[in-house]
């Protein structure tokens, strides 16, 4: 995701930015709401993003399972935001939600969209290591395929794991580094069906799922489910699968303070 007008990085904190990325979707920001663009295939899946985070949320925290506002009085933080595709929907179920992206270009495209939806979104151009700066830690953390675009996942996966507050979950969605996940995510998305802009995904940044769940654990994190995302092409739609060989989402979560 970076380009000349990428948000600054202290020099304090190491930042798993990778220039290269932030540049692609730097250069495809005006195309973020788009549902027949480059993003495609992101709106789809928002959906069962969405409800995955609704309900491991209500698993969490409690509340009544028809509730139209069930993150009402939690802090969410969206990482690597892109346009908003996440957030909105985050802030619509009652969240306080702040969203960063590493690209000044999305995140200019997603304040004016919020703006003309009537939606209260803190949204800043900046990097996760760099919000570690501050003291606020938030119940809800994001980030929704972009582990697989960062530099040093690692360290990207410590970072969000430490902004998580006592009691709060943090959610990730990537790509597996499988065989089955190169054919259909990168052959099959990107040049055969052009789903996507081809060069989106590189395989050997996938990450399996134990090397999610390891520096979480590390961190204090809990994973406490992982679920795969599977694509019917009959329908155009997402759902959850047992199957987490391609897409998956995991979520973790940090003990409440005794």
């Amino acid at each position: 995701m970076t380009h000349p007008q990428t948000a600054p990085v202290s020099s304090s904190i190491p930042s798993s930015i990778d220039a290269r990325e932030v540049a692609q979707f730097a250069a495809l920001a005006e195309t973020w709401w788009d549902t027949n663009g480059p993003m495609r295939p992101l709106h789809a899946l928002n959906p069962v993003r969405v409800g995955y985070i609704r309900h491991r949320a209500l698993a969490r925290f409690g509340g009544e399972t028809n509730s139209l506002r069930p993150l009402l009085g939690k802090n969410v933080l969206d990482i690597g935001c892109g346009g908003g595709l996440v957030a909105e929907p985050l802030a619509r179920l009652g969240g306080a939600v702040t969203a960063i992206d590493a690209a000044a270009e999305s995140i200019a495209i997603a304040r004016t969209h919020a703006e003309e939806a009537g939606l209260k979104i803190e949204y800043r151009a900046t990097t996760a290591e760099a919000m570690l700066a501050d003291e606020k830690r938030y119940d809800v953390v994001t980030a929704l395929e972009i582990v697989e675009h960062v530099a040093d996942p690692v360290a990207f996966l410590h970072t969000c794991a430490a902004l998580v507050a006592p009691g709060g979950l943090l959610v990730l969605s990537t790509l597996n580094r499988t065989p089955q996940a190169f054919g259909l995510a990168i052959v099959g998305a990107e040049y055969l069906l052009r789903l996507l802009p081809r060069g989106t995904h590189a395989w050997r940044k996938f990450r399996k799922p134990s090397e999610l769940a390891a520096p979480l654990r590390a961190s204090g994190l809990t994973v406490t489910d992982a679920s795969g995302l599977a694509f019917s092409p009959l329908t155009g739609t997402w759902s959850l699968s047992a199957s987490l060989a391609v897409n998956y989402i995991l979520c973790a979560e940090r003990p409440a303070l005794v």
